[in-house]
C-alpha cells in the first residue's frame, strides 16, 4: 500500500516521485513539520489579531446545534496570511503535484471550530460545488493547514482513501447542508479505508478536489483552526464568472519571506466572501 506521509526536510525539499504516486493513488499527501515553531506562531498570531481576517468572520450552522465561524476571501493579499499561501512551499509544491503547470489562487479559508460549539461536516468534495463554478475538470487542490493540533477529540479531518478515484460525486441535501450522495458515500466506506487524519500544528495536507472528506464536531475542551489554501490549474480557468475568481496571475514568494512578514491588519484587496455571497450553493458546506 503506498504511504502518503512524509517528513519536512528545509535543507532539501522536493515534491519526489514518490509523494507524486502517493498523490495519485490516495488523493493525498500529509507533510509533517511543514511550519516550524516560529512560524506557526507567527501565523497564529495574525488569524488571532481582531483587526486582521478575523473580523470578517461569520457563523454556520451544522444542523444539529452545533455551529462552526468561517473566514472566507478570494486574493491571498500581501499580508501574513497572503505570504503563507504564496510561499514555495504551499503554492509551489500544489503546483508540482499537480503536475507541473501554472496554478492560481481560488480561495483561503479559516475554519474555527470552537471548543464544546464545533460543529460537523458531512461528506462531500470540494469539485462537487467547484463543478458548479465553471470549472470544467478536477485539476484542482488544497492545503490543510492546522493552526492547533487536530484529533479525533476536536474534530479532525477524516477521509476515504483513494476516493478522488471515483470522480464527482452527485452533491444533495443532506440534513441542512450539500454533501456528497449519502448511498455512494456508504458504498465507498465498504471499499475503502477511512482514515483519521491527526495533524500537528504546521503539518500540512495536500489533497485531491475529488477526495471524499468529513469532520465531526469539536465536544473537547480544545479549539480547532485550520487554515484551508486552495488552488485551481490556470488551463482550468472556470468559463463563466462567479463568486470565486478566475485566473489571476500568482506571485509566488520564498519560504523565507513569511518570518519577515510584519502585515496583519491591512487586507487590502482580498475580497471577503459573507454567507449570501455564495450563489453556487443553496446551503454551506465548507470542511
Amino acid at each position: 500500500m503506498t504511504d502518503s506521509t512524509f517528513t519536512f526536510d528545509p535543507e532539501c525539499w522536493r515534491v519526489t516521485p514518490a509523494m507524486r504516486e502517493a498523490y495519485e493513488k490516495n488523493g493525498y499527501v500529509l507533510i509533517r513539520q511543514m511550519l516550524n515553531r516560529e512560524e506557526v506562531e507567527k501565523v497564529r498570531a495574525a488569524l488571532e489579531n481582531p483587526k486582521g481576517v478575523k473580523r470578517f468572520a461569520y457563523s454556520l450552522s451544522d444542523g444539529k446545534n452545533r455551529t462552526n465561524n468561517l473566514v472566507l476571501w478570494n486574493h491571498p493579499g500581501e499580508d501574513v496570511t497572503g505570504v503563507l499561501a504564496r510561499t514555495e512551499k504551499v503554492a509551489g509544491t500544489v503546483e508540482k503535484l499537480l503536475g507541473g503547470s501554472e496554478v492560481y489562487h481560488y480561495h483561503t479559508k479559516l475554519i474555527m471550530k470552537e471548543a464544546k460549539t464545533g460543529g460537523t461536516f458531512v461528506w462531500h468534495q470540494d469539485y462537487g460545488y467547484w463543478y458548479k463554478n465553471g470549472c470544467l475538470f478536477p485539476d484542482m487542490a488544497s492545503v490543510f493547514i492546522p493552526i492547533d493540533d487536530a484529533t479525533k477529540e476536536n474534530g479532525c479531518l477524516q477521509v476515504l482513501k483513494g476516493s478522488h478515484r471515483y470522480g464527482r460525486i452527485d452533491h444533495i441535501d443532506v440534513g441542512n447542508q450539500l454533501g456528497a450522495d449519502p448511498e455512494r458515500v456508504d458504498q465507498a466506506k465498504k471499499q475503502l479505508e477511512h482514515v483519521y487524519v491527526e495533524m500537528k500544528a504546521g503539518d500540512m495536507l495536500f489533497f485531491h478536489c475529488n477526495l471524499l472528506h468529513t469532520s465531526d464536531q469539536n465536544s473537547s475542551a480544545l479549539r480547532r483552526w485550520v487554515f484551508i489554501v486552495s488552488f485551481n490549474k490556470r488551463s482550468n480557468n472556470p468559463y463563466k464568472q462567479h463568486h470565486h475568481p478566475c485566473y489571476t496571475p500568482l506571485k509566488k514568494v520564498a519560504d523565507a519571506d513569511l518570518l519577515a512578514c510584519r502585515e496583519v491588519e491591512n487586507l487590502e484587496g482580498k475580497w471577503f466572501i459573507q454567507a449570501t455571497d455564495d450563489f453556487s450553493l443553496p446551503r454551506h458546506n465548507i470542511h
